[in-house]
């Protein structure tokens, strides 16, 4: 008597390598790229193959987060260490005479075949080595544990700061000062550094008219950086010269009113008022077409998203995982915040995407990247449990 087995259907095959994966932080993830798409057609429709480029960067970060979703946080682990040192080592050639790319002023770029950004590395191999760094150190934690995690951070913050790329150097920063606080610095430390930034906050802006005058000249800060908190505080100061970006950005958020101009019908944009509107500024350009009701539901997908990402890091059941998961969190609450807020004329202009929605390479990668990591840490502990 012959027994004959029924064939698997492709997906029976499938399902074992797609199981685990959060559902609900894919779906924030999709509606976000959904509206990166839409934004993006409009923003970017007489700008060269722009719309095109950013699909298929989107497919290429889709193809990453896949393949990071599949590695076990404790394969993850192992990576940390290798991460960081190449993301430094690129920093330190891409610093050589004659070797970094040089644009706008800043070198920031090294040509290895494909022209990459080093300190994107660094955005997700430094959370990576300092939350393997906690890990190695965990029912032991000392004060000198907390000062070797400050080197470790402080060496590539510096770095990029020295490209000068101070936006890109301050998310590094708070990427790995989120690590550093969820691993459990105590608030008797953390309270009298805000503190401390919030009176010199509430003095620049006190003491405006004086320090931003002709002439004067402020320690530490380069002068174009100055430049961007002066024009901050007093955008009129010059308005077709420094002040500009804020300016317009500004005019397109307010003009797009309640439900805003129409999709394809944001005048700013079109009459290309908006500088880098499919980049830095696009947030600007969706504003003026989806008026405040979409920057609702914009705002509303990232805030899930950082939720989800936030109980997903909270259910880690690993030192590692949890504060891998926490501070590519938070970072993502970052990036979110300091780019709508630079165009909202709230933060000084730094330069920060906006994730799924501004135009960029391997900014994209590096998100699919990040989200491929909190599916691995949802992953695993779901596989765990069954």
């Amino acid at each position: 008597m012959s027994v004959v087995f029924e064939r698997p259907s492709t997906w029976q095959r499938l399902k074992p390598v797609f199981s685990g994966f959060d559902l609900p932080l894919a779906l924030a993830m999709l509606w976000l790229a959904a509206i990166g798409l839409v934004t993006m057609y409009s923003a970017g429709y007489d700008h060269g193959t722009r719309f095109a480029d950013h699909g298929r960067n989107m497919l290429l970060a889709l193809g990453v987060l896949f393949l990071v979703a599949q590695v076990p946080p404790q394969k993850l682990q192992r990576l940390a260490v290798p991460l960081y040192v190449v993301g430094v080592a690129l920093l330190v050639v891409t610093a050589l005479p004659g070797v970094g790319i040089t644009k706008k002023g800043a070198t920031r770029w090294l040509n290895l075949g494909i022209v990459i950004q080093p300190s994107e590395i660094l955005k997700i191999g430094l959370p990576l080595m300092l939350a393997w760094w906690f890990q190695k150190r965990e029912g032991q934690l000392r004060v000198t544990d907390f000062v070797v995690a400050g080197s470790l951070l402080l060496l590539p913050v510096a770095l990029v700061a020295k490209q000068p790329d101070l936006g890109t150097a301050l998310l590094i920063l708070f990427g790995g000062l989120y690590v550093i606080f969820f691993a459990g610095l105590s608030w008797r430390l953390v309270l009298p550094v805000l503190l401390l930034g919030a009176a010199a906050i509430t003095a620049v802006v006190l003491a405006e008219p004086q320090i931003c005058a002709d002439g004067v000249r402020w320690p530490v800060l380069r002068e174009y950086q100055q430049h961007r908190i002066c024009t901050l505080l007093d955008p009129a100061r010059d308005p077709l010269g420094k002040g500009f970006h804020i300016i317009q950005g500004m005019i397109a958020i307010g003009s797009g009113g309640l439900s805003g101009k129409g999709f394809m019908s944001g005048t700013q944009t079109h009459l290309e008022f908006i500088p880098e509107r499919t980049t830095d500024f696009i947030f600007a350009a969706f504003c003026e077409e989806f008026g405040m009701a979409g920057a609702a539901l914009l705002i509303a997908g990232f805030l899930f998203l950082i939720l989800r990402a936030l109980m997903i890091a909270a259910e880690a059941p690993t030192v590692f995982s949890r504060l891998l998961a926490a501070a590519v969190a938070m970072s993502l609450f970052s990036y979110a915040f300091v780019n709508m807020g630079m165009v909202s004329g709230i933060l000084p202009v730094v330069g920060v995407p906006l994730p799924f929605i501004s135009y960029g390479g391997t900014a994209m990668v590096s998100l699919g990247l990040a989200i491929g990591i909190l599916m691995s840490v949802a992953r695993s502990r779901r596989l765990m449990q069954s």
